[in-house]
């Protein structure tokens, strides 16, 4: 199985690259933002407690991702491989992630990490936010807030891949056709090298 992390800030482009490629290497796209919003908006008791939380740029609570993910990728053992879009966003998740994968004898191919600057990444986000009414893209001080949180408990994820020799990295600020094409060598390279088939 291919099983991917697409790692990057809010407004990296995770969203956008995940379309791509679902459709090129027919991966089932799992996105915590996605499954949180589909909560929130059918009004669950775990949508109304993590909007709570996604309303003041915090993370939501790892128990509650996590029983999310599991209940998926078990419901899902038939697909050719998985994208995890938005997860794991903590050491602690990426070992917990690990373990799941494990039991059902997979394991993370790769994190694909999309590097974005800063400045970059708030004006993307403000234009997010107008166009789909988020809340949490409408708010400067939010916004800033939820880059913070993403530097000090996300980023270190990325060291704990790149120990595990399974990190690349993305310039993220050129088209979205130039970022998909380094993702797909990326991808290519890594299949040819482990002879994985998809």
């Amino acid at each position: 199985m291919l099983n991917l992390v697409l790692f990057g800030p809010p407004g990296a482009g995770k969203g956008t690259q995940s379309k791509r490629l679902i459709e090129t290497y027919d991966l089932m796209h799992l996105s915590t933002g996605d499954i949180l919003r589909y909560e929130i908006a059918d009004e669950t008791a775990l949508g109304m407690e993590a909007k709570k939380r996604i309303d003041k740029g915090e993370l939501v609570p790892d128990e509650i991702v996590i029983g999310m993910i599991t209940k998926i990728v078990e419901k899902n053992k038939q697909v050719p491989g998985f994208i995890f879009d938005g997860f794991p966003r903590t050491v602690h998740q990426a070992s917990v992630l690990d373990e799941i994968l494990h039991s059902r004898e997979m394991s993370i191919t790769m994190m694909l990490s999309l590097e974005v600057e800063e400045e970059e990444l708030i004006t993307r986000l403000l234009n997010r936010g107008k166009k789909s009414n988020r809340p949490d893209d409408q708010d400067v001080s939010i916004i800033e807030r939820r880059l913070k949180v993403y530097k000090e408990s996300t980023q270190p994820v990325r060291d704990y891949y790149i120990n595990m020799n399974k990190h690349v990295s993305i310039f993220g600020m050129r088209k979205e056709e130039e970022v998909f094409s380094s993702i797909r060598e990326a991808i290519d390279n890594m299949l040819n090298k482990k002879d994985i088939h998809v």
